[in-house]
């Protein structure tokens, strides 16, 4: 009877048939969510041939392909499969964390042609704008905002790209709290003074501030930056922290893309500005207002004076005005243009005037003129200070600087 029972012992019971502890009481309870993922359709992986490998390692093998079959359903039920990257972030945000995160207000044509040259020297672009352009952002790796939402990305810098009349409305709109206290905030107008004073006026004290103006544009710098002048004016910039370090990390993109980097302040600028921008672009509007036309023989100056015309009128009337308005040089220039003008026109009239005198009032003979009488007349001495005595003027007679001409009674 004892070995009966000592043999269903070792038979009959499935402990001591097999090694393993005894499941637990719970397990039976537990819902094995992982046996209920497998009845999902899973593609089956393509066969390839494998080399033959000796029973012991293909045994490990295959326990190895069970094991992954088994987690591998588990984790595809409850993972959400990785997404791949949006076409709207910039791939170079996500591959160098050293890059600066630039972002733009204002992306208009000016705005896209500055991201072109920060993106080239491997750096991201945040943009915003009051006019959508999240379609050409998406087409060129930029990522598109509303302004505040662009804020809230906190950017390293913040580049103002609007227009002069429109600066100040807004600078005042950014919402200035869902920035870092460090940030850098820049301009690229045409002006320098206004901007500098409007950005201390407004700007948090801990907020760095550096004043630019790429002398250049679209059409000037469409093929390449190379020796063309950029200012700039470092306000203001903390000597805690890395402030100072991204300021010359921006700057740096400028002079990589092969500028010629000039330093000045914002008052010297604006003086060098209203003799040199502004000028030629009133000069520019001057020659527009005349409608010069090719001809068949033109010169290269006055080919040059046609593509001045084409090159102001490229740019918006606001922005000449926005070069008058906000330069405090301005109106000194253009009073120095008109006694310029009023200069040359009396040069050339004075002169006439000086001829037409002697010719009419003195009975002077122009040079090389015929004169009446022989010529033994011409020769008397005589007849010479006759000719020479003066006129006495006439009432029937008067003269207009303007018509250059005599009316007679």
């Amino acid at each position: 009877m004892a070995s009966s029972l000592r043999h269903f012992a070792c038979h009959g019971s499935p402990a001591a048939a097999s090694p393993t502890p005894p499941p637990s009481l719970l397990r039976p309870f537990s819902p094995d969510f992982c046996a209920l993922a497998v009845l999902r359709p899973i593609r089956p992986a393509a066969a390839t041939p494998k080399p033959p490998e000796d029973a012991t390692t293909s045994t490990e093998q295959e326990q190895r392909e069970q094991e992954q079959q088994l987690a591998s359903p588990c984790r595809g039920a409850y993972e959400e499969p990785s997404s791949s990257p949006s076409p709207s972030v910039s791939s170079t945000e996500a591959q160098d964390p050293a890059a600066l995160r630039v972002g733009i207000i204002g992306f208009g044509n000016f705005g896209q042609f500055i991201a072109r040259g920060i993106q080239r020297q491997g750096h991201a672009v945040l943009a915003t704008s009051r006019s959508d352009y999240s379609d050409y952002c998406s087409a060129h790796g930029i990522r598109f905002f509303s302004l505040e939402a662009l804020c809230e990305e906190q950017p390293d810098v913040l580049l103002v790209c609007s227009s002069i009349l429109s600066t100040e409305s807004v600078v005042r709109a950014i919402p200035l709290a869902k920035l870092r206290p460090d940030t850098i905030v820049a301009d690229v107008l045409s002006v320098k003074q206004f901007p500098r004073n409007l950005l201390l006026e407004i700007l948090p004290p801990e907020f760095g501030i550096v004043c630019t103006h790429p002398m250049f544009g679209p059409e000037s710098g469409k093929h390449g930056w190379s020796k063309l002048p950029f200012v700039y004016d470092k306000v203001r910039l903390s000597d805690e922290g890395d402030q100072k370090a991204k300021c010359d990390q921006f700057l740096s993109i400028f002079e990589r893309e092969g500028c010629r980097m000039v330093e000045m302040t914002c008052a010297e600028h604006d003086r060098h500005a209203a003799g040199s921008q502004f000028i030629t672009h009133t000069i520019g509007r001057v020659l527009a207002q005349l409608n010069l036309q090719s001809t068949p023989i033109n010169t290269k100056g006055y080919e040059t004076l046609m593509q001045l015309t084409e090159n102001t009128l490229s740019d918006s009337f606001d922005l000449y005005y926005g070069l008058f308005m906000y330069n405090v040089n301005a109106t000194e220039q253009m009073d120095k243009l008109d006694r310029a003008f009023d200069d040359v026109k009396q040069m050339l009239y004075g002169r006439l005037h000086g001829v037409l005198r002697k010719q009419i009032v003195e009975r002077v003979p122009m040079p090389g003129a015929p004169s009446s009488g022989s010529s033994e007349g011409r020769d008397s001495p005589a007849t010479n200070t006759e000719e020479m005595k003066p006129l006495s003027p006439s009432p029937c007679h008067t003269f207009s600087t303007v018509a250059f001409s005599t009316a007679k009674c």
